[in-house]
């Protein structure tokens, strides 16, 4: 892979800065790429990649390596002179092999996915190597989410096999932020956890063993896999990789001392510790760097922890994508996303995919945003020093990581790794400042966590060798200067005795432009692109050129109106001179470096805390912000939903006016609601208001409602739309049975179902059948579920049942005084009730171009068959008397559970449930007389 050249790369001097003029195009020229030379043909270990499944390729002969000790890397650019291996007393070598060994593999030996459809080809001995860094889209087939979101994690997952089949081992890592993710659980059949948790991770690449997929027939959950990520890349790795032995001393090796509990936590897990060894020696040949001893974060996830949101369900709800328009913000990440640093939007993205279950967790984040909300000063103070943090975990990643190989890359890369660390360190006292009078419990623990004196000492180091006005600076101007002068004078003499021939050169090339402007009588300035090194420009008005060209002298000449861009040979020549001091810089302060990072290598782990704190206060500020553009409540756990006067957050977003907000109710004696309405009449967008809210509430966020009381549900449930999918070859109503078969055989009592239409794919008897048989498995949970549907005779469920409840959207008939022609207004508002309205689909059709005649025929036809179908239907008595006794009961434990009122409140609300207990016996009673009546 060819790398950018080192005068592609660089910035230019301070005191250029306000003469020359940065330019940077668009994309690379052919002439930069050439011009470089430098390309990297690392060698990668000895990591035997099998494919062993699919049709067997002509020339597909694997043949099988042992892993060798040994390591020949080679770069064709320059290299620097190894840093002998004392500098990194820590460090922790897993072992790669000679290009020999790599030499075997068949260049065409192929990645298959899909059981056999090749998704990539990949030649293990030319690739080159991946840094935390690149990119990896490159070698996966079109997944456009990978690519948009630029994935780079990558996740091992392995099960157990026979009596241990459905035990479920994970492993995962970012390659820009070194935490190392274990997940261990048992799953169903449809392994719905082990799909939604890969689903969140977004990943680069997923490894499996190659025994799930031996001989083209994949295991059900290889097959799931691939079916479910068919753009991702998949690797299939020998089995043998797949050791618990092994993984458990990989994380004793690798965990950092702060996170030494874990090995208590996965000691016994067996499945996640076999992935992590696959895991951590596979990134280990794929990288071409090796994680430095006591560096990484480990931690271990159970699936309890957090709700689960399938990823059809975050889709459905558009919690972090919009549906029609992946590139806009109208999405619940979108409106709820102030944050500053990519450390604190991945996590509110995190959060929001994997909402928090503990009630207390979410009450202290709810206790901050409070505060935050009523203490101006430390709002703004903690934003302003939060702003400008850099990404800490990628900081902290390539810092924890040892390079097999020191070219002049490798050293630009690590200068600037410790000009971020000491920018990054130099906030860290005023962050401690602005939270040091802080209340609630979330931000003392920051507090006190910032306190750490490694922070000082690191800092204090790292001064001893760097200039103490060496700071991140954008732009590659800035940073050139910055990287030239990091290393202190008089440490390195010959360090210093490059860096003014380097300036002696910049000097040369700044009084060559003067003399060919001098020389011309032409305005000409000095002028620097990542692509081009410096050049020289000039506007040239009211000039004419001889033969219309400018003289011979220039070349590389390109001009846009009356602006030309060029150089000479001997600024070429000043240029290469200038790149050839600038390695020598960069090779005598590398060295200056790696001496000082050895020194700071085993205190480097503090920065996990400080990254920790600087994302989770970033995401409550950002939670905080939302509340003050918008007038969200803070929410209240309890054993019922109730939300007065709610909104929908991404709506309120979008609209220009305030939507109609509504009221919901859902307790444990009315838990299944049945929404009916007019096509249009908001249904949809009631049903997506309530989910999110409820996920907004379970993130610790405050919520769009005037009161809002929510019951922590640990799963989301979505049934919505009606399309069919064309890539899993499903119907309409096929896809439809899919998800409804999904719920129901991972509900639980604590879950939130939102179905919205079921069963409109076939005909109207079957689907009023399926949505009955439905409606009567759920209703029989204690799951709380809103079913909007367009089949009117579902209503009667709530005259069988005492814990359904009909509600309906209403509309208004308007009259045209003119036409004499009746209109729809819909209302958007939620009542109770099943709704009256009758053949409203008609009435929609009449707002489109159909044929009056059409219309009035349909009417007519739709009339006789609902004479046909529609009996009325009524009560008996008897199930009225004990549907009211059922709500008595209930609202009287809920009263008994919940309730803060005073006791004079207390009374009245309690003589309000005994006159409406009264009224529904009286209304029992009526019926029965009426019964008697028509005997």
């Amino acid at each position: 892979m060819n790398r950018r050249p080192l005068n592609c790369r660089l910035g230019f001097l301070k005191m250029f800065n306000s003469s020359t003029e940065e330019v940077t195009p668009g994309s690379d020229t052919p002439e930069c790429r050439q011009a470089c030379g430098v390309s990297s043909s690392v060698d990668r270990s000895g990591f035997n990649e099998t494919t062993s499944y699919g049709p067997a390729s002509a020339s597909s002969g694997s043949s099988h390596h042992s892993l060798d000790a040994g390591s020949t890397s080679s770069s064709h650019g320059p290299t620097l002179p190894r840093i002998p291996s004392g500098q990194f007393p820590h460090s922790f070598r897993l072992g790669c092999t000679s290009s020999s060994v790599l030499a075997s593999t068949s260049d065409s030996t192929p990645i298959y996915s899909h059981g056999g459809t090749p998704s990539h080809r990949r030649t293990l001995g030319s690739n080159p190597a991946r840094t935390p860094l690149t990119d990896h889209t490159a070698t996966t087939s079109s997944s456009s989410s990978a690519a948009t979101s630029g994935a780079s994690v990558v996740v091992a997952v392995v099960e157990g096999r026979g009596l241990a089949r459905g035990e479920i081992g994970m492993a995962s890592l970012n390659l820009k932020c070194p935490e190392l993710v274990l997940s261990q659980f048992a799953d169903t059949g449809t392994y719905a956890k082990v799909i939604t948790k890969i689903h969140i991770s977004v990943p680069l690449e997923i490894l499996m063993p190659d025994t799930a997929s031996e001989k083209g027939k994949g295991t059900k959950l290889f097959n799931l896999i691939t079916e479910n990520f068919s753009g991702v890349a998949f690797t299939a790795v020998q089995r043998k990789y797949f050791n618990e032995r092994k993984g458990l001393e990989y994380i004793q090796q690798l965990c950092a001392p702060e996170f030494g509990t874990v090995l208590m936590e996965v000691q016994a897990k067996y499945y996640c510790l076999a992935a992590a060894a696959a895991l951590l020696k596979y990134l280990e040949f794929i990288q071409n760097s090796v994680y430095a001893a006591k560096s990484l974060k480990v931690s271990f996830k159970g699936s309890e922890q957090t709700a689960m949101i399938d990823s059809a369900s975050a889709s459905n709800l558009e919690l972090v994508v919009n549906n029609r328009d992946h590139r806009s913000d109208h999405s619940l990440l979108g409106v709820l996303n102030h944050t500053k640093t990519p450390g604190g939007a991945r996590r509110l993205r995190s959060n929001i995919l994997e909402p928090l279950v503990d009630e207390d967790t979410i009450n202290i984040r709810l206790d901050t945003i409070q505060e935050l909300l009523q203490d101006e000063e430390l709002f703004f103070g903690l934003k302003n020093a939060i702003g400008h943090f850099l990404d800490i975990d990628q900081l902290l990643s390539v810092l924890v990581q040892i390079p097999k190989q020191e070219t002049v890359q490798v050293a630009e890369a690590k200068i600037t790794h410790v000009i971020q660390l000491k920018h990054t360190l130099d906030l860290v006292p005023r962050l401690r400042m602005v939270l040091k009078n802080c209340n609630t419990a979330l931000l003392k623990a920051y507090s006190t966590s910032l306190e750490d004196n490694r922070f000082d000492m690191i800092l204090q180091q790292i001064k001893t060798v760097i200039n103490d006005d060496t700071t991140y600076l954008k732009g590659s101007l800035n940073m050139r200067t910055q990287k030239c002068y990091a290393v202190r004078p008089n440490i390195n003499e010959f360090l210093d005795i490059a860096r003014k021939a380097y300036t002696e050169i910049v000097d040369d090339i700044a009084e060559l432009v003067n003399q060919i402007g001098e020389r011309y009588g032409w305005p000409m300035r000095t002028s620097f692109s990542t692509a081009r090194g410096f050049f020289i420009q000039m506007k040239l008005e009211g000039v004419v050129l001889a033969e219309g060209k400018l003289p011979a002298e220039f070349i590389k000449v390109s001009k846009q109106k009356n602006n030309y861009s060029f150089t000479t040979a001997d600024l070429m020549k000043m240029n290469d001179r200038c790149d050839e001091a600038l390695r020598e810089i960069f090779h005598m302060s590398y060295v200056v470096i790696c001496q000082l990072l050895s020194t700071i290598h085993q205190h480097i782990h503090c920065l996990y805390k400080l990254s920790d704190a600087v994302s989770m206060l970033d995401m409550l500020l950002s939670l905080a912000n939302a509340c003050t553009i918008s007038d969200y409540v803070r929410p209240e756990f309890t054993d019922t939903l109730a939300i007065k006067q709610g909104r929908h957050p991404i709506l309120e977003r979008i609209a220009r006016q305030q939507p109609v907000a509504n009221n919901s109710f859902i307790s444990e004696g009315s838990n299944f609601v049945i929404i009916t309405g007019p096509n249009m009449s908001g249904k949809s967008t009631y049903l997506k208001q309530v989910a999110l809210c409820q996920i907004m509430a379970q993130i610790g966020s405050f919520v769009p409602a005037e009161y809002a009381s929510f019951r922590v549900a640990d799963q989301i449930f979505t049934r919505i739309g009606v399309d069919d999918d064309f890539e899993t070859n499903c119907s309409t109503f096929m896809l439809e049975m899919k998800e409804i078969s999904y719920i129901i055989h991972n509900v639980s009592d604590r879950s939130l179902i939102i179905i919205d239409e079921l069963g409109r794919g076939t005909s109207a008897e079957e689907g009023i059948g399926i949505c009955h048989s439905v409606c009567e498995f759920l209703l029989s949970l204690k799951a709380f579920t809103l079913f909007a549907t367009h089949f009117l005779e579902l209503c009667q469920l709530e005259s069988l049942y005492p814990n359904v409840e009909n509600q309906h959207m209403e509309v208004q008939h308007i009259r045209s005084g003119d036409t004499g022609a009746e209109g729809v207004v819909y209302t958007f508002l939620l009542n109770r009730g099943c709704s009256e309205e009758r053949h409203y689909g008609l009435r929609a059709a009449e707002m489109t171009a159909l044929p009056s005649d059409i219309i009035q025929e349909a009417k007519t036809v739709a009339s006789k068959v609902s004479q046909q179908l529609l009996a009325k239907h009524q009560s008996d008595p008897e199930t009225l008397r004990q549907r009211a006794v059922y709500h008595l009961a209930t609202r009287l434990l809920q009263t008994a559970r919940n309730s803060r009122l005073n006791p004079d409140s207390l009374r009245m609300y309690l003589k309000g449930l005994k006159k409406q207990y009264e009224a529904e016996l009286q209304a029992a009673g009526q019926a029965a007389s009426t019964d008697t009546a028509e005997e």
